[in-house]
């Protein structure tokens, strides 16, 4: 992926991850976008109360990787690279 396909990928992510931060706002939490991996990964950092919700799994799922594959799906999946694991 090229530098310019990747950087419209990242507004377009961006542009998704507006639509779930309003929800997480009201807790206190948001989410950051970190990366874009060569096999189309987002990478997000949980920001604020996200970071240690013991929802955020959920909020993951539910929230951010449906919107985000809803609105760019040429992303794979996403994963948090801070925060609360499931095992």
């Amino acid at each position: 992926m090229s530098a310019i396909e990747k950087q419209t990928l990242l507004e377009r992510v961006d542009r998704a991850l507006d639509d779930v931060r309003p929800h997480l706002k009201v807790d206190g939490g948001n989410v950051e976008v970190v990366d874009i991996t060569e096999d189309l990964v987002l990478q997000i950092k949980w920001i604020g109360n996200c970071e240690s919700c013991s929802m955020s799994a959920m909020t993951m799922r539910a929230g951010v990787e449906q919107t985000v594959k809803g609105q760019v799906p040429e992303i794979v999946s996403v994963e948090a690279v801070n925060g609360v694991t499931v095992d």
